[in-house]
């Protein structure tokens, strides 16, 4: 992500619906591998690590189930938002029915668990841990939260954004609150672990734009963001990547002035292509996704040709290209097997052993198809896939050591 040669981008993908894993159990997926941890280490991505720093709500909302029926239950979820979700467990959107936070009374009791204080926020072994972290040269990262996307959630869209026209001080209250909590909380471990990437969610975009005016984006989250990144900046942290679905065009300056400047996972059925973000920012902006997932519903030659596509790209550097949100459980898994051979021969990223021959130490199969072999382990018996319990499933790194060939990254 420095626009200078390597060996190869990294080796790395978004993840997988559950019931996309579901239905790749019966297409000959370990029925073991059942979430996007134990994906990462059997399709043999790079390992990366984080700082287990919470910066969530401290208490949670004790989660409760309000009413049900044969298909459906009412409930309270641990933000705090009461939503009506489907009983069988499918990863759709809650219909949500009421927020946490409608006035200002709701807010300042809603915010005493935006506490930095609160006992929690660092595990009691942090020492070891941050030791262990500064040790590695697995790539680490930090979340940072989010500054417009959480006030969201705790107010809903309609009543957020009717906040914002009626009352725009009250949501610069929340936001600033928001981001002198998220800096208190983060300066501990930012001073004491040297970073290579950071984290924010937004998530607040339709497939035709921001869900808010550019202009009042700026107003309410560049000056939090603009302390946030650099912070990190003054330790070092190179890389900060926002995580928004949808068409985030119209936001990109917004964050590059903010000292966010990198995109995922762009989403280009949403309308964020990288090709226009590269022509129009430069190297200003680094680009993680891209990879059209339909494509890998279409088939093998669309597969090729989807690749084919982003090659210009990978060339330029400070792009890694993955697939531009969850998988689908509508991606058959040998088509997606397939992509992960086209993707890593394509850009020059040696194949995995197969999953078996990693666990056994031995060379095994030069193909990524780890389902070949016939017997299984679960994923925490995986030797030297991770640093004890600080696993990330995320689609971005600097690699700390770069072997100097082509392409560039």
């Amino acid at each position: 992500m420095r626009f200078q040669p390597v060996d190869h981008v990294p080796d790395q993908e978004f993840g997988y619906w559950g019931e996309t894993l579901a239905a790749w159990h019966k297409q000959g997926l370990p029925e073991w591998v059942n979430s996007n941890d134990a994906a990462d280490r059997y399709f043999g991505f790079a390992p990366q690590a984080y700082a287990p720093v919470n910066i969530g709500i401290i208490p949670a909302f004790e989660y409760q189930v309000l009413e049900e029926d044969d298909r459906h239950r009412i409930i309270i979820d641990s933000g705090g938002v009461k939503c009506l979700v489907h009983k069988d467990g499918q990863a759709s959107i809650p219909k949500h029915l009421k927020f946490p936070v409608e006035t200002r009374d709701d807010w300042n009791e809603f915010k005493k668990r935006y506490d930095p204080t609160t006992p929690g926020r660092y595990p009691g072994n942090w020492d070891s841990i941050r030791d262990e972290l500064n040790a590695s040269d697995i790539p680490m990262g930090i979340h940072c939260g989010s500054l417009f996307g959480w006030v969201r959630n705790h107010m809903g869209f309609e009543n957020l954004s009717i906040t914002c026209a009626d009352d725009p001080d009250f949501v610069e209250e929340m936001v600033e609150h928001t981001a002198n909590f998220i800096l208190k909380v983060i300066d501990k471990a930012v001073r004491e672990v040297k970073f290579d990437y950071a984290m924010i969610w937004e998530d607040i975009a339709f497939n035709k734009g921001p869900m808010v005016s550019p202009a009042m984006f700026r107003r309410f989250t560049a000056p939090g963001y603009k302390r946030i990144t650099d912070l990190l900046r003054q330790h070092g942290c190179e890389v900060v990547y926002v995580d928004c679905d949808g068409n985030i065009n119209e936001l990109v300056e917004v964050w590059l002035d903010s000292g966010v400047n990198c995109m995922f996972p762009l989403e280009i059925r949403g309308g964020s292509d990288p090709y226009p973000m590269r022509e129009k920012y430069g190297n200003r902006v680094l680009l993680a996704g891209g990879v059209d997932k339909t494509q890998l519903i279409a088939g093998k030659e669309a597969i090729r040709k989807e690749v084919k596509r982003l090659e210009k790209l990978v060339e330029m550097g400070g792009f890694i290209p993955h697939v531009d949100h969850r998988c689908p459980p509508d991606v058959t898994y040998e088509n997606y097997l397939y992509y992960l051979d086209v993707k890593r021969d394509a850009f020059g990223i040696p194949r995995p052993a197969a999953y078996e021959a990693r666990v056994s130490g031995s060379k095994g199969s030069k193909g990524s198809k780890g389902g070949a072999a016939a017997r299984w382990l679960p994923p925490s018996q995986v030797p030297g896939t991770h640093i004890s319990s600080l696993t990330l499933t995320s689609p971005l790194a600097v690699p700390r050591r770069c072997p100097v060939r082509q392409p560039a990254c």
